[in-house]
């Protein structure tokens, strides 16, 4: 008879799930609200979520302590998933999108060129499952929140490539 996991005190600990999607924190920030008798500080953490098999989407959350942080942004993230098409292991074709001041350039990859790319770029694109990319952070902006969110704007632009339908 198996017996529930206990920690060194013997209350029972929580043993969460294993979830289908994999998850990448890209931003942290530490953030600071002045009131009367001081400063309040929260954190407001940015994260990707992917299946790594087209499904992909980002979240933004904030609270108390980090890792309440990164639970609201994780559950934004499957709120605001995007399906993408993929051909092969990359994307069908070029696209360009631009979110704020970020714009990202994608371009799809022969066989074997690995994710040429960088930044949340990289990120964005290694959760969705694509393997064989070359992207471009065109913008000077070293934003990483606005670099994921252009990103995933150019993954919604793309169009399967299906003939007669």
């Amino acid at each position: 008879m198996a017996r529930p996991m206990r920690n060194q005190r013997g209350r029972q600990r929580n043993e969460r799930e294993k979830s289908e999607y994999d998850q990448k924190v890209l931003d942290m920030a530490r953030v600071t609200r002045v009131v009367a008798g001081g400063r309040r500080f929260s954190f407001r953490a940015t994260v990707g979520l992917g299946n790594k098999k087209g499904k992909i989407g980002i979240g933004i959350g904030k609270g108390l302590d980090v890792s309440q942080a990164v639970d609201k942004a994780v559950a934004e993230a499957k709120k605001n998933m995007i399906v993408i098409v993929l051909k092969g292991g990359t994307i069908p074709h070029e696209v360009e999108a631009k979110y704020s001041s970020a714009k990202v350039f994608l371009k799809p990859a022969s066989l074997g060129n690995g994710l040429v790319a960088g930044g949340a770029t990289r990120i964005i694109c290694s959760l969705a499952g694509i393997e064989n990319i070359t992207a471009k952070i065109i913008s000077k902006s070293t934003n990483k929140l606005n670099n994921a969110k252009a990103t995933l704007e150019a993954l919604k632009k793309l169009k399967s490539q299906r003939v007669n339908e």
